[in-house]
């Protein structure tokens, strides 16, 4: 008996429907933990490109700079893009993991604000000054300020100051730690905070207009996508690692973010 052979039109809509599944079912997916602002956003802007290479991008907001290492080093995330390798030296030391820096992105030049003062040379004897209370942006801050002519610290390079390395400070500021994403929120009561920008962008500040000093665009502080040893090779990370290297995301760091984000590639 001969067998009846379906249509051309039934072949073509069943492949295509068999080919929208496979697609969808073989997609790599890839979890990545991020501050809002720019990382977030610089990751939304990829997504459909990924998406079209066959990663789907699951982008989870974080507000602290301690979970995002924490998810990824215990599996629950893949990666994470929010901070610079100073940062991740420090967590990896201090928590004996093993996270690896994939891929610079970007630069956020680290910036002094105040609500109180116009200029460094206002701040009064005593003034109150906030600085992120994790090691490395906490020196990154002092760094700062040193070059900016406010204190002297033993080693100017030193990123890993504190204020037990302040040899001099004439006008008897008064530092206090606080967790980087409260600092915009408590700045209008003390002198100075010292934000990092990607806070400072949420807060609706604009750090070429409104830091009192800034750190230029040649910051050694590049911020990197970061992966696990065991997974950093893997397709969709070298996938994701690309798109974020393009010239198309260089053009929206520069016209999005107007100077307050430097692309670092």
């Amino acid at each position: 008996m001969k067998k009846n052979k379906p249509s051309a039109v039934i072949t073509a809509v069943l492949s295509a429907a068999l080919l929208s599944l496979g697609a969808s079912a073989w997609a790599e997916k890839l979890s990545i933990a991020a501050t809002a602002v720019p990382h977030a956003e610089l990751l939304e802007f990829v997504k459909p490109g990924l998406a079209k290479q066959g990663v789907e991008l699951e982008v989870k907001v974080f507000t602290d700079y301690v979970q995002p290492n924490v998810q990824v080093a215990e599996k629950r995330l893949d990666a994470n893009f929010f901070q610079h390798k100073p940062y991740l030296a420090e967590f990896n030391k201090g928590k004996g993991a093993n996270l690896v820096a994939v891929a610079a992105v970007h630069v956020e030049p680290f910036g002094a604000y105040s609500t109180k003062h116009k200029s460094l040379a206002d701040l009064p004897v005593g003034a109150t000054v906030a600085l992120p209370n994790d090691p490395t942006n906490g020196g990154r801050a002092l760094v700062l300020l040193a070059r900016a002519g406010v204190i002297k610290l033993k080693d100017i390079n030193n990123i890993l100051a504190t204020s037990k390395d302040i040899v001099e400070n004439n006008k008897k500021l008064k530092f206090r730690e606080i967790e980087a994403a409260t600092l915009p929120r408590i700045l209008p009561q003390v002198d100075l905070a010292l934000i990092n920008t990607n806070y400072a962008l949420e807060a609706k500040l604009t750090p070429a207009k409104d830091a009192l000093a800034i750190e230029g665009a040649q910051s050694p502080y590049a911020n990197f996508l970061v992966a696990r040893a065991d997974n950093q090779n893997s397709d969709g990370i070298k996938k994701l690692a690309a798109a974020l290297q393009t010239p198309e995301v260089k053009k929206f760091i520069e016209t999005k973010y107007k100077g307050a984000v430097v692309p670092a590639f």
